[in-house]
């Protein structure tokens, strides 16, 4: 298989092509119809979408777990319909709702799953059980010994993202990987997830209900409609900002434009000159920070302004209407 190194610290990732896939059932049932698109290598891809739309089914015919009827799919340069499934899925990791971690396996037992199907020595396993579970943000020491049940579930999944990880795979799959859990700890898990991608930079295509975390998680999002019907594939700002079809239009709702704004960054575009005092008693954000978090800031404070900083120098002023007029640009 493929592979492109998309790191100088030698982690790798493979592109996938999808070339109009498709998975009809015995009954006749067409889940995917016809689907092309690409996701270059060390790019998060979403697929969003209704129920029923087949993208949990994009999800597994990618890894075979479901076999397309139709089409081709392609890592890196590789037909994966011509690859072992056992050997492909070892290529792959995989993170699902519910984590599906074995109940009756230590954290470190169920993180070194692959290494030990691939013959890994005890020695690597370890190290690699160790390495994961601090970059997942787990103590090897605290939580290597434990079992499943005795975590919380935001720590259970963080487990299973380790346990994707471990074997180093070329894809990451991700199926609602962060509905299970309540909203602070699914915000966490967000946040902490980002930090990690920009280490491992591996190419990810996750699955959501959620268009917030699309957004906020995606560098590219897969709005998918009936039949795997692909209506629009966009970076996140160009889809609110853009929808390319009804269907997009509706789906991602009348509040876009507020949305929009957690994906737009303050540039000096959109600056005011400072005052004579240089806004010294006025709120700050950053130049390059959320035009969504700066509203937030502008919302809780009783002026209409804020002071634009970078490097913790005064740059310009924003105001609550410019913020405003972004969004409204958007709807």
């Amino acid at each position: 298989m493929d592979v492109t190194p998309v790191a100088d610290d030698g982690q790798r990732a493979a592109s996938i092509t999808l070339d109009g896939i498709g998975k009809r059932y015995p009954d006749g049932t067409e889940a995917v119809r016809g689907l092309s698109l690409h996701v270059d290598a060390g790019e998060l891809v979403v697929l969003i979408g209704p129920s029923g739309c087949g993208k949990s089914t994009v999800l597994r015919m990618i890894n075979r777990l479901i076999e397309p009827t139709a089409g081709r799919i392609m890592l890196g340069d590789s037909d994966v319909t011509r690859v072992d499934p056992v050997k492909l899925r070892r290529q792959i990791g995989y993170v699902i709702q519910n984590v599906g971690l074995f109940p009756h396996q230590t954290v470190a037992a169920n993180v070194a799953t692959v290494p030990r199907l691939l013959g890994w020595s005890t020695d690597r396993a370890r190290g690699r059980v160790a390495e994961l579970l601090e970059l997942v943000g787990l103590d090897p020491a605290q939580f290597g010994r434990r079992y499943p049940h005795e975590l919380s579930g935001g720590q259970r999944q963080r487990v299973g993202v380790a346990r994707a990880l471990a074997a180093d795979p070329v894809v990451l799959l991700m199926d609602e990987p962060f509905s299970a859990v309540d909203p602070i700890v699914r915000t966490r898990l967000q946040e902490e997830f980002l930090r990690l991608q920009a280490e491992v930079r591996k190419t990810i295509v996750l699955v959501t209900h959620d268009l917030d975390e699309a957004v906020r998680l995606g560098d590219r999002i897969a709005v998918l409609s009936e039949g795997g019907r692909l209506e629009q594939y966009d970076q996140p700002a160009v889809l609110l900002g853009d929808p390319a079809t009804p269907f997009v239009r509706e789906f991602v709702g009348a509040d876009r434009g507020i949305r929009r704004l957690a994906v737009t960054p303050i540039t000096r575009e959109v600056l005011d000159p400072l005052p004579a005092d240089g806004g010294a008693e006025l709120p700050a954000v950053p130049l390059g920070g959320s035009a969504y978090d700066a509203l937030a800031v502008l919302l809780t404070s009783a002026g209409g302004h804020a002071v634009v900083t970078e490097g913790g120098r005064p740059v310009g002023m924003l105001s609550r209407a410019r913020i405003l007029a972004l969004a409204e640009s958007a709807g």
